[in-house]
């Protein structure tokens, strides 16, 4: 999953949007000592959210239609599940994508100067260009991949390769997704539970 629905999976408290953010940006066991407890579950949920997904067969269907791209379409995926989280808002939210996203970019400016340096350094792009909020049109997952492809050290163009496999396959993969989101959003919830007694 990407940015969208980490931190709308987290979306119970301010502590836990910024770990379900940070979760994409800080990594090993031992910087988690550098988080506060409310902060630090999130991230350590982050990453088994990541492993979940990865792991769940209606995803694992979704890469295979790829074929010789699919180590590259776990990428195009996050970015299109956004996509369709953004696009069905109203789905399964009873408030606006305006007022959620608008609340992660108060949260991110708040914490600023606790975030590690490339989301320090984002975080402002993120809000001003309104990353989370521009998923709802479907013209920026194109743009969202060719900007993730300029950043990658190699193989920038093989990602960009999958976006004409992710069009020709909407329909298959948005049926994957149908099946995939509201197990995760079950398995997410039990995650929490999970986390915050072993923390307590």
């Amino acid at each position: 999953m990407n940015y969208l629905a980490h931190t709308w999976l987290a979306r119970y408290s301010d502590d836990a949007i910024l770990g379900g953010l940070l979760g994409d940006f800080v990594f090993g066991k031992s910087i988690l000592e550098d988080w506060r407890p409310s902060v630090r579950v999130e991230i350590v949920r982050h990453r088994r959210i990541d492993r979940y997904t990865d792991d769940h067969p209606a995803v694992v269907a979704a890469r295979a239609l790829f074929g010789p791209l699919r180590r590259y379409s776990g990428i195009v995926l996050d970015v299109y599940f956004d996509h369709l989280l953004a696009r069905d808002w109203q789905r399964w939210n009873d408030t606006s994508l305006d007022a959620f996203t608008s609340r992660v970019y108060r949260v991110l400016r708040e914490h600023r100067d606790e975030l590690p340096p490339r989301l320090h350094a984002i975080a402002p792009r993120m809000a001003t260009h309104d990353w989370l909020g521009s998923y709802a049109r479907r013209e920026n997952v194109d743009g969202a991949v060719r900007g993730i492809a300029t950043r990658l050290s190699r193989n920038g163009e093989r990602l960009v390769e999958c976006l004409a496999v992710l069009r020709a396959n909407e329909a298959d993969i948005d049926a994957a997704f149908e099946v995939f989101f509201p197990e995760l959003i079950d398995a997410t919830e039990r995650l929490r539970i999970e986390l915050a007694s072993s923390s307590a």
